[in-house]
């Protein structure tokens, strides 16, 4: 059975860098909303079962399919496939340091297309790997009220000012950095041993302090809630959610 066939598939279009763009979208649940932004190489069977958390957890869950395989289990090879795609697209920042990612404003007008949809205080959004800086771009938007930035990796590194780099423009830093002041709390979750975050969540603890609750995981791994799943990291999450998206609206 594939793994999306009990979620319901629609499309999305905004505006990407000038241009109206469309993806799929998969959905499935019911309660507060929640945006899974996938990684690399594309919408895994791992992507799609930590869906289903969230949905049994008690949320609506939407899966963007922004690019690569979907349904597919995690391969070296599909990574391969795709990095190369993504690469030259324009949607997609991967060494430039100080812009945010063009396929924010996409991701931006999802989250508040949804929101307009369910009510409540906002929606979640959370990012992994290769996206794992875009919730905090969607955070620029007020519908993003509880984003989760799962082991971020891009502007890719070597390089020491890279691995820093919250793939953010220095406008959209700032609106971070106000909407944190005003009580909106970042999440982020990575492996304490993995280099690919880089020193990222340094970058975010002096951006905007206490409002970031960092998680660094024990032991060997990169993806925190698909591919080396930790239940620390997916527990972490779901309580986050728990305050943020069922609680009053915050002024």
């Amino acid at each position: 059975m594939d793994v999306l066939d009990s979620w319901t598939r629609s499309e999305h279009t905004a505006d990407v860098a000038g241009r109206p763009t469309t993806h799929p979208v998969h959905r499935k649940g019911s309660g507060p909303g929640v945006v899974v932004v996938h990684e690399m190489p594309g919408l895994t069977a791992g992507v799609v079962r930590f869906g289903e958390e969230l949905v049994e957890a008690g949320y609506t869950v939407l899966l963007p399919h922004l690019f690569g395989p979907v349904g597919r289990e995690f391969s070296n090879g599909d990574v391969a496939r795709a990095f190369p795609k993504v690469c030259i697209s324009r949607e997609f920042t991967k060494l430039r340091r100080g812009v945010t990612t063009p396929v924010a404003g996409w991701l931006r007008s999802l989250a508040r297309q949804l929101h307009d949809e369910l009510g409540g205080p906002g929606v979640g959004a959370l990012g992994m790997c290769f996206t794992g800086g875009f919730a905090l771009a969607m955070m620029v938007d007020d519908s993003t009220v509880a984003p989760v930035v799962c082991q971020p990796s891009t502007p890719f590194v070597p390089g020491a000012k890279r691995g820093a780099d919250l793939n953010l423009s220095p406008a959209d830093a700032d609106v971070v950095r106000r909407r944190a002041g005003e009580g909106c709390q970042v999440l982020g979750i990575r492996y304490a041993s993995d280099p690919l975050p880089g020193t990222r969540f340094d970058t975010l603890t002096s951006l905007i302090g206490d409002a970031f609750i960092r998680v660094e995981l024990d032991g060997q791994g990169h993806s925190t809630v698909t591919e080396q799943r930790s239940q620390v990291a997916v527990d972490a999450v779901l309580e986050f959610f728990a305050d943020r998206l069922h609680a009053p609206a915050r002024s």
